[in-house]
């Protein structure tokens, strides 16, 4: 019998953990740079850093990841 190979790839997400939608957005390129800088500078990739700072700014200045009162 042949042994079976191990996938090559990424492992697949739990269900429901893996985002659904692509958004995307027309920056200029100096914008663009600003918003790298600043994900790198906490830390993030880009998609992390602007889904967060997003979340933030519709949650009244909470994260997304807190409860509201």
């Amino acid at each position: 019998m042949r042994e079976k190979k191990p996938k090559v790839g990424r492992p697949k997400m739990a269900r429901g953990e893996a985002k659904a939608i692509v958004l995307q957005s027309r920056v200029q390129p100096a914008e663009k740079a600003a918003y790298v800088r600043a994900a790198k500078s906490e830390g993030k990739d880009l998609s992390t850093w602007v889904r967060e700072t997003l979340n933030h700014a519709i949650n009244g200045g909470r994260l997304s990841s807190e409860r509201r009162a």
